[in-house]
């Protein structure tokens, strides 16, 4: 039978941390049974497991996580490297991130990279593998041969547009996405349709995926396409958006609407067009990408294109915790593509 305890005495062995021996001679069994127990083997009659767990409960007794990682020659913790956590995508992302890990037993370090390419190579070949099991990786600046010639000795998960066929990969449809975001404004009636942080030269990555994406539904609908409508920008935000809308309707020939390539370009050109006193939706419609928080409490509401970022996160970590945990497994890379939805608010007359 279990032992008596008093809260005195339970106090004064939580501060000093409980360890499995005390819990063994407060059930009266062996550490090597509190240990089944724990671990949830099977031969372990029920009463002798409820005795255990009432002990565990009544002691206080923590699971010491990092040294069960350690005699697995693990960290427990999972680095995810982003370019920025100004940009509310990343932060939010971040929060998924750490809640899929935390479903699977491993902590996230954050590690914010500035779209510096030294710390995007840094994060691909482990940082320290002291400090991490694994990383998931959002680059911004990294060439394929980078990415082709990893070395690292950490699994790596990339997000994003800068992947490879050697390394595992999540990310949405990006061309997809933007061709229907165009289809929406087109069947709103609109026209000449801006694109803000679009591009049309330069490396394969989400600028240029969404920019080929309008194209291509312009192009279904037999409407020509204007490169001089495609204004790229220097960062995504805020200002950014604003400074590329004011350029915009500030043209003869100004546009009808505004693909913003995310939320924060939405969010300043809506300010922008204000502003300048024109009316959202009524002058212009203004789509952005990312559905940030922001962007449904905004005046008015920003129609956008909602990646599934819970999704995102989820696959990213069970991808990468999967290759930490069956490191000799030969299973090739793997390309997850995750599910979007345009979600129609008031800035495009939901």
């Amino acid at each position: 039978m279990p032992g008596t305890i008093t809260q005195a005495s339970r106090r004064t062995r939580v501060a000093a941390r409980v360890r499995i021996k005390d819990v063994a001679a407060h059930a009266g069994v062996s550490p090597k049974t509190v240990s089944n127990v724990i671990n949830d083997y099977e031969h372990v009659s029920e009463t002798t497991r409820a005795a255990v767990r009432e002990s565990i409960e009544t002691l206080g007794y923590r699971v010491n996580i990092a040294g069960r990682q350690l005699r697995r020659g693990r960290t427990g913790m999972i680095a995810l490297a982003v370019p920025e956590l100004d940009v509310a995508y990343f932060s939010e992302l971040a929060k998924y991130v750490m809640a899929a890990a935390d479903r699977r037993g491993s902590t996230v370090l954050i590690h914010q990279t500035g779209g510096r390419r030294e710390s995007e190579l840094a994060a691909l070949n482990g940082f320290d593998a002291q400090f991490t099991d694994g990383v998931v990786l959002n680059a911004l600046t990294l060439h394929p041969r980078d990415l082709e010639n990893h070395q690292g000795h950490l699994p790596v998960v990339l997000l994003g547009e800068r992947h490879t066929g050697s390394l595992d990969h999540v990310g949405i449809d990006n061309v997809a996405a933007a061709r229907e975001a165009t289809e929406h404004l087109l069947a709103r009636g609109r026209r000449r349709i801006g694109v803000i942080g679009g591009s049309l030269r330069g490396r394969q990555g989400t600028d240029r995926l969404r920019t080929t994406g309008h194209r291509q539904a312009l192009k279904a609908a037999g409407l020509p396409f204007d490169s001089d409508l495609v204004v790229p920008v220097d960062a995504f935000h805020w200002h950014d958006g604003a400074r590329a809308a004011v350029d915009l309707v500030s043209r003869p020939d100004r546009p009808d609407a505004l693909l913003c390539l995310n939320d924060h370009l939405a969010l300043g050109a809506v300010r922008a067009l204000h502003e300048h006193g024109m009316r959202v939706p009524d002058d212009l419609d203004v789509v952005g990408f990312d559905d940030i928080q922001a962007a449904s409490f905004s005046i008015p509401t920003i129609t956008t294109v909602a990646p599934d970022k819970e999704g995102i996160a989820r696959a990213a970590v069970d991808l990468l915790l999967d290759r930490i945990e069956r490191p000799d497994a030969d299973t090739g890379s793997a390309e997850h593509v995750v599910g979007y939805r345009l979600i129609v608010r008031e800035s495009s007359g939901g």
